[in-house]
């Protein structure tokens, strides 16, 4: 299956094969003001509600579903969230599960993976070193690879965020949404097929599709920042790709300590722990790298909230010393 099979009616699709094992989550609508961003209001998706704290989930479960998966289980690689929730669902489908992770991982994803008791290992520093030892995995024991963002079945399943987003708010101005490898904005972005702007928001210190557009395809990054277990994988996906460039508006960049700005600001706010990668889209409004007319409802996907809530507390007070 090629990018063709990434559209509407195939997400609609993945959405009703999915439906039973993943949470429709919600949203809520804040003003802007909240946020000190007078004449807008904020529409925010809350999918770190989802099953093993994250959107993943979904892309998970799609791949379960749709494949014929072998005796030896699945293996993927992951900088956490992609290992947890692949982790779950195989837990729930009573397949093994072989789970690569590199050692930026955070201890709390890492916790979550075993908690679902797949096997765990950690090999490299980066994303790209645990993908090929996942490969290698994959090619000796006969596993079904489970990629994080690069096969259409993670993009269908990532898109059905898209679909019930619109259904649960539509006519948004613009949504705002993370980008790592690409696969959930690639997915969405195949949802909304241009009726809806979207923004990919990206660290400074991982700008992955913002470096592919500007090249006209998918080019190595950096890959670091303080999101780097969860937006940077090297290089975005040769399936979302084409999508992307078809469909995405724009691509911003933030920086570190606007992620950190925004994680602060939803807890303080809203109550809410996210991850890094679950805040970057909220950090380009409060940045103002993405300045919205006054009116508008702009949707934030909230993607993920795999982190260590005392920890992060216990941050927060520090910086406010």
């Amino acid at each position: 299956m090629h990018t063709s099979s990434i559209d509407p009616g195939q997400i609609r699709a993945a959405a009703a094969l999915i439906r039973s094992r993943v949470r429709r989550t919600p949203v809520l609508e804040v003003a802007g003001e909240d946020f000190g961003l007078p004449g807008i209001v904020i529409v925010f998706k809350q999918e770190y509600l989802q099953h093993a704290g994250s959107f993943k989930t979904r892309g998970a479960f799609t791949q379960m579903l749709r494949r014929s998966i072998p005796p030896a289980g699945v293996v993927a690689a992951s900088g956490g969230n992609h290992g947890a929730a692949t982790a779950f669902a195989a837990m729930k489908q009573g397949v093994p599960a072989t789970i690569f992770v590199p050692s930026v991982a955070s201890p709390a994803k890492l916790r979550q993976i075993r908690s679902y008791g797949a096997a765990l290992r950690i090999e490299g520093d980066r994303y790209a070193d645990a993908l090929a030892a996942s490969l290698a995995w994959a090619q000796r024991t006969g596993a079904a690879q489970v990629h994080a963002f690069d096969q259409v079945e993670t993009l269908l399943g990532q898109g059905t965020v898209a679909l019930e987003f619109e259904e649960q708010a539509p006519g948004l101005d613009a949504v705002l949404v993370a980008v790592g490898g690409g696969g959930l904005i690639g997915g969405m972005a195949a949802w909304y097929a241009g009726r809806t702007q979207l923004v990919g928001v990206e660290p400074e210190a991982a700008p992955t599709l913002t470096r592919a557009l500007a090249a006209g395809q998918p080019v190595d990054a950096p890959t670091g920042g303080v999101a780097a277990d969860s937006l940077a994988p090297r290089r975005v996906g040769d399936l979302m790709f084409p999508i992307a460039q078809r469909h995405v508006a724009r691509t911003v960049l933030v920086s570190d300590e606007a992620i950190g700005h925004a994680q602060r600001e939803l807890w303080r706010t809203l109550r809410v722990v996210a991850e890094p990668g679950g805040a970057t889209a909220l950090a380009a409004l409060l940045e103002g790298r993405f300045r919205p007319p006054e009116g508008s409802r702009i949707g934030v996907l909230l993607c993920g909230a795999n982190t260590d809530a005392v920890r992060f507390e216990c941050q927060a007070e520090e910086q406010a010393a």
